[in-house]
């Protein structure tokens, strides 16, 4: 994986970019490598430690980012799991609990990640017309995250990013320990 986590001055997550604008950074002076990669990339003078987060010299001054209600940031605060049957997978659709057609709004209450079979079933009806029912109540993320939901969630994947990310219960990395 090329990707890089940038942090602002004060060590606040900015974004994730690639590794050629990573370098770009470090080369001009804009940033320093707090932690490497094992691996090193190949360069006209020798190996060249590759960096895995970079902090700015200088803090970046941004608007606090809103959370967007969107079809990936919805499948990922489900964590790509079916809310009616319990299926995990990347081919998951979108289902209004309250259907379009009684009502039902665009929002992070009324949008759940559903399977194709499920939502087929459920078709448009409510989840106590359908008899189906919710794993878990849908509602909003209660954080504004500097990183979009989805990039947050893959960075929490990466060992090395997870002491420079602020940690929130509801999407805290579920460790299983060696008994």
């Amino acid at each position: 994986m090329s990707d890089v986590l940038v942090l602002n001055a004060n060590y606040e997550p900015l974004n994730v970019c690639t590794m050629r604008r990573a370098v770009g950074l470090m080369l001009v002076g804009k940033a320093d490598v707090l932690v490497h990669r094992g691996r090193g990339l190949p360069t006209a003078n020798g190996d060249f430690l590759a960096p895995s987060v970079l902090r700015m010299k200088y803090t970046v001054r941004r608007p606090m980012p809103q959370l967007r209600l969107s079809r990936h940031s919805i499948l990922a605060r489900d964590k790509y799991t079916c809310q009616y049957c319990g299926l995990k997978g990347k081919d998951m659709t979108i289902d209004h609990v309250v259907p379009r057609w009684a009502g039902g709004p665009n929002t992070w209450d009324n949008l759940v990640t559903c399977c194709r079979r499920c939502n087929l079933k459920k078709a448009d009806k409510t989840p106590q017309q359908a008899h189906m029912k919710l794993a878990r109540r849908p509602k909003r993320p209660h954080f504004v995250p500097y990183l979009s939901l989805p990039t947050y969630l893959k960075a929490q994947g990466r060992t090395e990013w997870r002491d420079f990310l602020p940690v929130y219960e509801e999407f805290a990395i579920q460790t299983v320990e060696a008994a």
